[in-house]
């Protein structure tokens, strides 16, 4: 996503919104007017964070930097949602220990926030094929080997899932193709897919979504996979991540220059051709 894309991104309400309630607390100390105002009963140094609010900020960082780095946010946009929940709470301790009140106040601010601003989702062009059992789903990979699938296996439940939902609708979009084609399956309704090609849809599974390639019908490539040692290897479900790792856009220049030959169309347009003439 390009730095433009990003900020375009962040100007929209549920993005500043957030980013308002996440400094709040630290903006609120540091304005002099507004300190004096709201923490008057906490004495002499009541616009200088004390050991206690310094803990709490600095936990928060951890906790935030830990939860980036296992969502796999590359970008400022992906930062910022990994971590909204986590300042939220933080800011909600920080008002309360202030005064119960205001942490009451401010619990109450968020979760308005949270109604009438929910976080945006992709809404752009999708091209994906949402199979509904298991043998329209062999049939279709198959019925033309010379089309490429990419397909999500997913629950609606787990939260990975649901978060690479927008995601998977974007590359969609992006890579579409008649040889190159997108599709998910709902392991959670259809659990013999899920047996055939090894994945768990249990509660702490690991291996939820598992995106897999698909070329000639047969499996070229999956995330996330195992090592040598069969162990399973963690795998960041970002945009860039699934390009890279399925090399999106040197198979979308292959099937750009190695289009599908409608032979079907062309044979049945001979024979009207012929049957005319005769």
């Amino acid at each position: 996503m390009s730095l433009q894309k990003q900020l375009r991104e962040l100007s929209k309400p549920y993005y500043w919104m957030n980013i308002v309630l996440s400094i709040s607390y630290v903006v609120a100390k540091k304005l002099y007017p507004l300190c004096t105002r709201l923490f008057h009963h906490r004495g002499e140094e009541m616009c200088e964070l004390d050991s206690r609010e310094t803990e709490i900020l600095f936990f928060l960082l951890i906790v935030v930097m830990i939860r980036s780095r296992k969502t796999g946010s590359v970008t400022m946009v992906n930062y910022l949602s990994a971590s909204f929940l986590y300042t939220k709470v933080a800011n909600v301790i920080l008002w309360a220990y202030s005064d119960f009140r205001y942490g009451l106040a401010f619990l109450l601010v968020c979760v308005l926030v949270s109604t009438v601003l929910p976080e945006p989702s992709y809404r752009g062009p999708e091209h994906i094929t949402y199979f509904r059992n298991m043998q329209t789903f062999e049939e279709e990979l198959v019925r033309d080997k010379r089309i490429n699938w990419i397909i999500c296996f997913y629950t609606v439940w787990n939260p990975s899932c649901v978060n690479f939902a927008p995601i998977f609708a974007e590359l969609s979009g992006e890579y579409n193709l008649e040889n190159l084609k997108f599709g998910k399956v709902d392991i959670g309704r259809f659990p013999d897919v899920a047996q055939k090609y090894r994945i768990s849809d249990s509660s702490f599974s690991r291996q939820l979504p598992t995106v897999i390639l698909f070329k000639n019908g047969k499996e070229e490539e999956r995330r996330p996979c195992g090592d040598s040692r069969g162990k399973l290897q963690k795998f960041f479900f970002s945009a860039d991540n699934v390009r890279a790792a399925f090399g999106l856009n040197q198979l979308y220049k292959e099937c750009v220059e190695n289009p599908l030959k409608k032979t079907k169309q062309i044979t049945t347009t001979v024979t009207a051709a012929v049957k005319k003439t005769q």
